[in-house]
């Protein structure tokens, strides 16, 4: 599974938006749009606040790994 699908995935588990997403992490939401479209890639910094708001490692949320 792609980035992309895991972060759709992973906000659908817990019944949030892009925007309360993003209020809650500080990431802006037009990021967020554009990485669930896979058209772009958060960066390192971007991958950690993502991973500790939704309690994964950046390897799944990669892709690396499945839980």
């Amino acid at each position: 599974m792609k980035l992309n699908e895991r972060l759709k995935n992973l906000r659908a588990e817990r019944h949030i938006g892009q925007i309360q997403l993003a209020k809650e992490t500080g990431l802006s939401k037009s990021s967020i749009a554009r990485w669930e479209l896979g058209l772009s890639e958060p960066n390192a910094s971007a991958l950690a606040v993502l991973a500790k708001y939704f309690n994964v490692s950046v390897d799944y949320l990669i892709g690396l790994i499945d839980y």
